[in-house]
């Protein structure tokens, strides 16, 4: 496995959404699966995965793979035109702690540009155009960003410390799609979100229960 340098999250390392997204199709496992990351993904470095372990060329612990159980994160959706709405208050557009991430990053013309922005009853939503190209990893990568905007705000960054996936059907390229978030609940330094990426027809693809770490 190699998580190219164009996946980036905070500079330097991989997306957590998208490197988990790698480990968990790596693990081949047909069912949701948990990664947890133990540090920040190396770029263009192969990694190993065996016995649930990620490791990099030194033996270094990346991450852990294992199955998960059934994944009740469904976060509601809305229709385009609110998420659309939703996305023009995006804060990282006036402060972002990594505005080169490939997902949510605005500064990057060739990332997903996911902008989730908050509703009125603390969730977020964003519209998300599928790429010309998606894997697994990019619903994976879908399902991170958009959790995570449900609790980072200026001055309060966050980074993705483990994650729970199941990708019920890729969206095509192309398509028009929504992915909505939520805040669970804060636990000192622990943010525990949900996440849920819907497809053109309302189609819900994904879902996603994440937890992110207070830097």
């Amino acid at each position: 496995m190699r998580i190219e340098t164009r996946y980036n999250g905070p500079a330097g390392s991989g997306n957590g959404g998208w490197s988990a997204g790698i480990f968990a199709a790596e693990a081949g496992s047909g069912g949701p699966v948990e990664v947890t990351l133990r540090r920040p993904p190396p770029l263009e470095t192969e990694l190993t995965l065996l016995d649930g372990e990620v490791r990099d060329p030194a033996g270094e612990l990346v991450a852990e793979v294992r199955p998960a159980g059934a994944i009740d994160a469904v976060v509601p959706p809305v229709d385009l035109a609110t998420a659309v709405a939703a996305a023009a208050d995006y804060p990282g557009l006036v402060e972002h702690p990594f505005p080169n991430c490939y997902v949510c990053g605005p500064q990057r013309a060739d990332g997903l540009r996911i902008f989730p922005g908050r509703l009125p009853d603390g969730r977020t939503a964003a519209p998300f155009r599928a790429p010309e190209r998606v894997s697994g990893a990019t619903v994976w990568a879908a399902l991170d960003c958009p959790g995570g905007w449900a609790v980072l705000a200026p001055g309060r960054p966050y980074l993705l410390g483990r994650i729970a996936a199941v990708v019920a059907a890729l969206p095509r390229p192309g398509d028009e799609c929504v992915v909505t978030g939520a805040l669970l609940r804060v636990d000192g330094r622990k943010a525990l979100v949900h996440t849920s990426l819907y497809g053109r027809d309302g189609s819900l693809l994904g879902v996603a229960r994440a937890t992110w770490i207070a830097r």
